[in-house]
């Protein structure tokens, strides 16, 4: 994987306007180990049950980003050490776990 700074990226990407360009707010913890990752991104919807996680997981990653909307419950784990193997195994470069309130997201 390339290095890359993300003020680099906005600066490339300062044309876009059909909003195919976004950067999430630096709230994140990382739990895999890894400094950073990237890849093509697939998303999830979901709202207290990881069952389409899972499927999504299931499929070939090969290198794509899971970014998972878990629809600002903070009461129920999208992603443990189960599915963190298996998104291993089919090859996902890596999985974001969005639990943001809804009410509380930026308005772009």
């Amino acid at each position: 994987m390339t290095a890359f700074a993300t003020c680099d990226i906005c600066d490339a990407d300062k044309a876009d306007t059909n909003a195919a360009f976004r950067v999430l707010p630096p709230r994140w913890r990382e739990f895999g180990g890894l400094a950073s990752f990237s890849g093509a991104v697939s998303t999830v919807q979901c709202f207290e049950d990881n069952t389409l996680v899972r499927e999504a997981l299931e499929s070939p990653g090969a290198g794509r980003v899971l970014v998972i909307d878990g629809g600002g419950s903070l009461r129920t784990a999208l992603v443990g050490g189960n599915l963190a193997a298996l998104a291993v195994a089919h090859g996902w470069a890596g999985v974001v776990v969005d639990t943001i309130v809804p009410s509380l997201r930026p308005v772009a």
